[in-house]
């Protein structure tokens, strides 16, 4: 096959994947749909209380009943233990009943089957007026990345009900805990626990959060000060350091490094550092407000620091087709690309908001050495076609496939940014 039959073939196989993970929940709800009749209604019925057939409720509130020894029957015949089928089924009759707008998309397969699956999982204890908040949220973000769709997803359950996420909060604080790791007899032979353990702890977020800032800060100081490794020997990593840094914790006041803190663009600092940073410069910057319905031009090569945060702020992620990266996750920022290639001997104005794709070092290697095509459309879409002819639309709500003739067409009829925007 040529690269243009594999790339064709492999589209079609994710989106026919897809349908039959679809087909597979609707024959399903199918099945539960014959047996949703009280079982106990028919002739001859075992009572209850002798083991007789039941109607049980598996989804969320406004789904629907069904028979549970008939569910036995149909996980016989896809092959897996019937509390797997009973799940998936309570995933679909919430998506039908409950998540109607998702649902739609699912069957449109503008994502996996799993995605709506968890959703419907995680909103199961909402109300039918709260999980129709969740609903909307989650079916305008389908065709974005599966961790972002899930993020929204979250956000929107506890907005839904926030008492009920702050009763979960405080059921599982009663279980806080640490423990520590003891060896047993065979494991300084067997295994990698020789010389080591393991500690496990649950602790508040804000704890968590606390430990993880001052462990990275810590580590990241130890490698910075750590001798170079010996010819030929490989640099010790950073779960390394992780290490050293929780094991000092025990015992801060045996560490000469003392508190260790991050100062933006400098890196960690001993306490002692940062008093006397601040001493020396302690002006204060007050930043204004940032416009993103505005934007400006300049005529040099470098995109302006201003027209970088606006274009980060507008589109949170990298704009390369299905990329899953955010900007606020991500350790190092993205490289601002001219999507029409800067020209020095061209006009002025190249350079600005109208004229940035913000892609991580990987795309953008990939967008200028392998034959891609980008348009930029707005200060927050673009169009791509690939080395092989497939073609995409990249928004912060996500990727889309479009068809060449789409592409054409936009290509031909480019938003044209308002004066603001490029002057």
């Amino acid at each position: 096959m040529s690269p243009e039959q594999l790339l064709q073939a492999a589209d079609d196989l994710l989106l026919e994947g897809r349908r039959v993970e679809v087909d597979k929940l609707k024959v399903l709800l199918a099945w539960a749909a014959a047996f949703s009749g009280d079982p106990q209604d028919e002739p001859n019925a075992v009572p209850i209380r002798y083991g007789g057939p039941r109607l049980i409720t598996l989804g969320g509130e406004g789904t629907p009943q069904v028979s549970d020894i008939a569910l036995v029957e149909i996980a016989i015949a896809r092959r897996e233990s019937v509390f797997t089928t009973r799940r998936r089924l309570a995933d679909g009759f919430d998506l039908r009943h409950r998540l109607p707008l998702v649902w739609a998309g699912l069957q449109d397969l503008r994502c996996d089957m799993w995605v709506g699956n968890k959703v419907a999982s995680m909103s199961r204890k909402l109300t039918l007026q709260q999980v129709a908040v969740v609903d909307v949220a989650v079916s305008e973000a389908l065709d974005e990345a599966p961790a972002r769709i899930l993020q929204i997803a979250e956000a929107k359950v506890i907005e839904a009900d926030p008492i009920a996420h702050q009763a979960r909060i405080e059921a599982n604080r009663r279980h806080k805990g640490a423990w520590c790791s003891s060896p047993k007899p065979g494991e300084a032979i067997e295994g990698d626990t020789a010389g080591v353990g393991s500690v496990f702890a649950r602790i508040d977020e804000a704890d968590v959060e606390a430990h993880r800032q001052m462990i990275e800060e810590l580590a990241a100081a130890l490698a910075a000060n750590a001798p170079a490794p010996a010819e030929g020997e490989e640099p010790k990593s950073m779960d390394h350091w992780r290490a050293e840094a929780f094991a000092m914790l025990a015992d801060p006041a045996t560490s000469a490094l003392g508190p260790v803190a991050r100062v933006e663009g400098l890196g960690p600092m001993l306490l002692s550092q940062v008093r006397d940073l601040l001493t020396r410069h302690a002006n204060i910057n007050l930043q204004p407000v940032i416009d993103l319905h505005t934007g400006r031009s300049v005529n040099g090569y470098e995109h302006p620091t201003d027209v970088k945060t606006r274009t980060e702020l507008r589109t949170i992620g990298d704009m390369f087709p299905h990329a899953t990266s955010t900007f606020t996750r991500s350790g190092r920022p993205p490289d601002h690309d001219h999507t029409v290639p800067y020209d020095k001997h061209g006009p002025p104005g190249q350079t600005g908001d109208h004229n940035d794709t913000p892609l991580h070092r990987h795309h953008h290697r990939a967008k200028t050495h392998a034959g891609y095509t980008v348009v930029q459309l707005g200060p927050d879409q673009w169009i791509w076609r690939t080395p092989h002819g497939l073609h995409r639309r990249v928004t912060t709500k996500g990727t889309t496939t479009i068809t060449a003739r789409e592409f054409d067409m936009l290509r031909a009829i480019t938003i044209r940014l308002a004066g603001d925007l490029v002057a």
